[in-house]
């Protein structure tokens, strides 16, 4: 472990081999960081946080604050940082409340400049999270997630696995997996096809998704009929099975919609 001598660091922080701290930041009790992680100058680690291994943090990083949730009442609560995530300079990421008990980002994700993830937030692995995006309190984002910059997701909204969002959005449905969104209100514009494509998914399943979707958003069935719909004519795959599982779990936000459907 290397410590610069300007930092504070709890004795009862537990620091893993390799780990490097620089100048002016703090670390306060019950804070448990991996080895290899890099925490840059004037990062600031509250209790209850935990930092996998090689997590790399940039100035001005605020990891495991008191939520900002007039209902938190001082609660043990954690904040947890998965392996290989790199937190960009400015960012912070609120401890949970007794409603979760956590604040969860997984591992491989990338949190750029000034983003913000609110208390409760669950958000999956392989995320990245650009410049100026504010998470509100419980949303969740599932695995490879990509949401651009200057997005604002609202409170108890999911974005479904693979799902991409457009610079500038304000996020006030779920988005389910595998598709693109952008437009305001946010709407559905196409499947993810070229994140898909990257992530080596074959041609046949990029298809069964196209379907899956001109049934629930091009053909311009209401959403009950449009599942009855996909259940009869696409084959069993995990891709329909996903679609149908996340529009059943998230009927308190609903589903964005096709820009086409709300401008007809």
């Amino acid at each position: 472990m290397s410590t610069h001598s300007l930092s504070v660091v709890h004795p009862n922080a537990t620091i893993g081999a390799g780990v490097e701290i620089g100048p002016f930041s703090y670390v306060e009790d019950d804070v448990v960081i991996g080895e290899g992680c890099h925490l840059g100058p004037n990062v600031t680690i509250y209790a209850g946080t935990r930092l996998g291994k090689n997590v790399r943090i940039f100035p001005g990083a605020v990891v495991g604050g008191v939520p900002q949730d007039l209902k938190y009442a001082g609660e043990y609560t954690t904040t947890q940082i998965g392996d290989n995530t790199t937190i960009r300079e400015c960012v912070t990421v609120n401890r949970g409340t007794a409603a979760a008990g956590e604040t969860i980002v997984g591992k491989n994700c990338l949190l750029m400049a000034y983003a913000h993830v609110a208390h409760d937030c669950i958000l999956g692995d392989n995320i990245v999270i650009a410049n100026n995006v504010n998470l509100a309190g419980h949303v969740v984002l599932e695995d490879f997630v990509i949401i651009e910059g200057q997005v604002g997701v609202q409170q108890f909204v999911r974005i479904g696995q693979h799902s991409f969002i457009a610079g500038g959005s304000l996020v006030r449905k779920s988005v389910p997996p595998y598709i693109r969104a952008a437009r305001e209100p946010l709407s559905y514009i196409g499947v993810n096809r070229i994140g898909l494509q990257r992530r080596n998914f074959a041609i046949d399943q990029i298809n069964r998704i196209h379907e899956i979707y001109r049934i629930l958003f091009v053909r311009g069935l209401n959403l009950t009929n449009a599942i009855t719909e996909i259940e009869a004519s696409v084959p069993v795959c995990n891709e329909r099975d996903d679609v149908i599982k996340f529009i059943a779990e998230t009927e308190k936000t609903g589903i964005i919609r096709s820009f086409n459907s709300l401008n007809d």
